[in-house]
């Protein structure tokens, strides 16, 4: 029995020994700090503010006619006819809801768009991250922001920056 209980520390003690072994495979990458270093990040960032200029500008319109008539008939309401003065409200919330409706439709598009060209750009940094911990012999990368402290030979950030430019 005591063969057995011996034989089964021993088995534990090597199985953990292969763990800190292990744990030195491991490296750490700022993948956040990449993103925000990246010049494709700003290409993108103006290509879709061209993309979607044309919208913003004709939102930006509504808004302002809309607040026009919203003024006049603030000020003016009083003194109108009552039928000129339903007409402009009807006008006032038939606007009020495409505006709302095209607003929401562009936030949504932009929201979409940008996601995608963010994840574009983050599946391409992690392909070099594949690349560099593949060629480097990492077993595992880690995001550097989610760990307390990593040694700075263990950090493949700047590597990472290098290739992914």
């Amino acid at each position: 029995m005591k063969k057995w209980f011996c034989a089964s520390g021993l088995g534990l003690v090597m199985a953990a020994s292969a763990g800190v072994q292990a744990a030195d495979k491991i490296a750490a990458v700022n993948v956040s700090s990449i993103f925000q270093q990246l010049p494709a990040r700003e290409t993108v960032d103006k290509q879709l503010e061209n993309e979607f200029k044309g919208r913003a500008v004709e939102l930006q319109n509504m808004e302002h006619s809309l607040q026009t008539k919203m003024q006049r008939l603030q000020r003016d309401g009083a003194t109108m006819k009552a039928s000129e003065r339903s007409k402009l409200e009807k006008e006032v919330m038939t606007q009020r809801e495409q505006f709302s409706r095209k607003a929401q439709a562009f936030e949504q598009d932009n929201r979409h768009r940008q996601m995608e060209e963010r994840n574009k750009i983050l599946s391409r940094i992690q392909d070099v991250v594949k690349s560099v911990a593949s060629k480097e012999g990492y077993d595992v990368v880690i995001d550097a922001n989610a760990v307390a402290y990593v040694s700075s030979s263990k950090d493949i950030t700047a590597e990472v920056l290098k290739q992914v430019k």
